[in-house]
């Protein structure tokens, strides 16, 4: 797979980035927005366990020293559920002990602050790959059709593509990219159509229920008053 389709998978991917120092937290976030769908930064321990729980999160990239709880306690502590999402720790300096300790924990690289863009990116495109090998930009449902994020095809268990309308592939990209919230009516309604103020109830229902024919049911939650919730199979 060549470098520009790889970078057009890298915009649809999330990172989380943590970093306690502001300026450079601000920085690289920027930096990283040039390149991804969505950058959740933040400056501790306590909020990135909070992030990583709330959001859908593909990439980890964190600094090693942070106040109180470390860089390297916030990756042991994701490893123990979660040995595939590609992590990047980053460091002022070697350290030989966080080093040899940061090895154990499957790493896509470990880089020396501070870091120009080719090295950032040349790291996101590694971590791509990492997810490539990990067979992570595919969704499989309950009845049994995958949806490959990357070539945006549907198919049964036999292989065979279920054509999606343009509409239906939208609302199954968007509801992937916020698999772990529920979204709300209205936030649909803006993503689907250029007027959604002109969009009725009954016109999302009934694009959501042809969708639910197509990846199940149960593949779409239904929270009442609230919005709704994609269920997949991990």
């Amino acid at each position: 797979m060549d470098k520009n389709t790889k970078n057009t998978i890298l915009r649809d991917l999330s990172i989380l980035y943590i970093e306690d120092e502001e300026n450079i937290r601000k920085n690289i976030t920027a930096t990283l927005e040039l390149v991804v769908f969505k950058v959740f930064a933040v400056a501790s321990y306590e909020k990135a366990i909070e992030a990583f729980n709330l959001n859908k999160i593909d990439i980890i990239i964190s600094d090693i020293n942070l106040q109180g709880k470390t860089g390297l306690d916030f990756c042991k502590e994701i490893r123990v559920d979660n040995i595939i999402i590609p992590i990047v720790l980053l460091t002022a300096h070697l350290d030989t002990n966080y080093l040899l300790d940061a090895t154990k924990l499957k790493l896509v690289d470990y880089l020396i602050k501070p870091i120009d863009f080719k090295t950032l990116h040349n790291v996101l495109i590694k971590c791509v790959d990492e997810l490539l090998a990990q067979n992570m930009f595919k969704i499989k449902f309950m009845n049994e059709t995958e949806f490959d994020i990357n070539m945006k095809v549907l198919v049964n268990n036999k292989k065979a593509e279920i054509k999606l309308t343009s509409n239906e592939l939208l609302l199954l990209e968007y509801l992937i990219k916020n698999a772990n919230r529920v979204v709300p009516h209205l936030e649909i309604k803006a993503k689907i159509w250029e007027k959604p103020e002109e969009v009725s109830d009954s016109a999302l229902k009934n694009l959501l229920n042809k969708l639910r024919k197509k990846i199940g049911k149960e593949a779409i939650d239904n929270i009442s008053g609230v919005g709704f919730r994609l269920i997949y199979q991990h």
